[in-house]
């Protein structure tokens, strides 16, 4: 007997003017009725038991659309309720002009998606393009919740966190299972025939089985892995961050024949970020997870070529081409190269933190423990936009946040809105002037032990810890070829003409000591290190690959 077929997700209209709520349903029906269930309410109480009821049915809410102004429960107010209920939905507040406080105000309480005007006229295009991108992105999160991978392991097992990483950063459907917390892994083990001591165990949807597999291997049974289609490209982009994506996308725009090549994932360090609040165009934010799905299907739909789980090995000259070598043991040709491979969080070197990382230490946001961490004691070590972001996300999981800041303050370090952000968070406390000076655990992180300023230490029992402590360019495979400052940074434009700067003509703004070879992001000597610069330096790169391209 066949499944009955499941219901369509739902989008929740509410607001207590008849004529508004029908006016906001029948349009939502027009635009998405096929896919999609408009639900109806006429106050905040009771579109709130509309969703407990859609939550004991088991059904999925995707949207949430409330008026501002309602009498016995405002927008706002409802949609804090309603986050708990459905926290997945994104959230949509209907406001008049003289509301554009309180929908400010709704952006900071609840994480709003994004505020509409009333009216809305044409639908067309106020309405309906606005509700689309809010869909796909809840599409595509709910893809990754239900997904085909099921992947069973320890939670504190490095190999295990280095699986669930790759699928998340890569956006592969895939579910995770604690061996440790849901019976439903011990069963499939059962019924798989694998021991426990062969986890982490990948489930595939085609029926295959892998023990203990190495992300390499899960990414080629999953035809992630990929090699360049051609042999020569005109240009050739080291890394997948928001300068080799902006370069991605505009090369491939304007006709270049464009390869990136990325070692983990798109998105680079940004994408791990939960939440980027200062992009331009973006009033209510951003995650790093979204802004790397855009930008990537951006890329691709313009035409560009994009290989991940390759990285850059080496760069050597031949003539006019630039030959890229790469780890997985072929090279790549290319008439001009962007070396956009971006930086790695600085390890920290004390004792238990190499025994740990994996193990309740990790190295930047690693967003795919969060809701391990629920109710539970994390700290965050560092003073950056970074740390102050981390310490935002995981406070809506975790029982307590503590920040441990080498500083006197955040104010060197941090923008102003993620300060005021922390402050705010009654589970966030900050120490300034502490470090931590070692780590304890029994495979698994369990106690940090830490220095006040004044020289005195204390234990703390932590569940995790997530250090962002400044970072260290990926540029080890450009040494004797490229010139770079004393820190590995990548030099550009008249910085690096003294390095035996072969031509007549002065190198272009971006360009490095080898012609036809240039550089952008982070990872450049003397770079802004904002998302927002890295992709204006990824644009601009391509006109100035133009420039070269033109005169070779």
């Amino acid at each position: 007997m066949s499944e009955p077929p499941r219901r369509r997700p739902a989008i929740v209209a509410v607001d207590d003017e008849p004529a508004v709520l029908a006016a906001v349903s029948r349009d939502l029906r027009r635009g998405f009725g096929e896919r999609y269930r408009i639900v109806r309410a006429g106050s905040g109480e009771e579109a709130l038991e509309a969703l407990r009821e859609l939550g004991r049915r088991g059904e999925q809410v995707a949207l949430l659309v409330a008026d501002q102004r309602m009498p016995s429960l405002s927008g706002t107010e409802y949609l804090v309720r309603a986050r708990e209920i459905a926290p997945a939905a994104k959230r949509v507040l209907l406001t008049a002009y003289a509301d554009t406080e309180a929908a400010i105000q709704a952006i900071n309480e609840v994480s709003l998606d994004y505020y509409l005007l009333k009216p809305w006229d044409p639908p067309e295009e106020e309405l309906f393009p606005v509700v689309e991108d809010l869909l796909s992105g809840w599409e595509a999160g709910a893809a990754l919740e239900s997904g085909g991978v099921r992947l069973i392991g320890h939670r504190f097992s490095r190999s295990s966190h280095d699986l669930r990483d790759f699928l998340a950063r890569n956006r592969v459907p895939a579910r995770w299972l604690d061996v440790e917390r849901d019976s439903e892994a011990r069963q499939l083990l059962k019924v798989a025939d694998v021991d426990e001591d062969r986890l982490p165990v990948a489930l595939l949807e085609d029926g295959t089985v892998l023990e203990r597999p190495t992300v390499l291997e899960l990414a080629e049974r999953l035809g992630i892995s990929a090699q360049p289609a051609s042999e020569h490209y005109d240009l050739a982009i080291v890394g997948g961050g928001p300068a080799g994506l902006a370069a991605a996308v505009y090369g491939a725009s304007e006709g270049l024949r464009t390869i990136m090549v990325e070692r983990e994932a798109p998105g680079g360090q940004a994408g791990q970020s939960s939440r980027i609040e200062n992009y331009l165009g973006f009033p209510t934010g951003l995650s790093g997870s979204d802004l790397a799905r855009r930008a990537t299907d951006q890329a691709r739909r313009l035409g560009a070529e994009l290989v991940t789980l390759q990285d850059a090995a080496g760069l050597r000259v031949e003539g006019s081409g630039r030959i890229l070598e790469l780890t997985g043991g072929g090279s790549l040709s290319a008439s001009s190269v962007l070396v956009a491979s971006g930086v790695s969080y600085r390890q920290l070197e004390v004792p238990g933190f190499a025994e740990l990382t994996g193990q309740g230490i990790y190295y930047g946001a690693a967003v795919t423990e969060a809701r391990s961490c629920q109710d539970q004691h994390v700290v965050v070590i560092g003073g950056a936009n970074s740390a102050g972001q981390a310490a935002v996300y995981f406070s809506k999981y975790a029982g307590q946040v503590t920040m441990l800041v080498r500083g006197d303050s955040l104010a060197k370090s941090m923008s102003h809105y993620l300060i005021e952000q922390i402050e705010a968070l009654p589970n966030v406390e900050v120490r300034t002037r502490a470090e931590a000076v070692a780590a304890e655990g029994d495979g698994r992180l369990r106690v940090l032990r830490v220095r006040s300023a004044d020289g005195t230490e204390s234990a703390l029992d932590v569940d995790a810890c997530f250090v962002f402590i400044g970072a260290a360019p990926r540029t080890e495979w450009l040494a004797g070829v490229v010139a770079r400052d004393e820190r590995g940074f990548v030099l550009a434009g008249l910085d690096a003409k003294a390095d035996g700067w072969p031509l007549d003509r002065d190198p272009f703004p971006l360009e490095t000591s080898v012609p036809g070879v240039f550089v952008a992001g982070d990872v450049r000597a003397r770079s802004i290190k904002r998302v927002a610069s890295a992709v204006g330096e990824g644009s601009m790169a391509v006109s100035l690959v133009h420039q070269y391209l033109a005169e070779a």
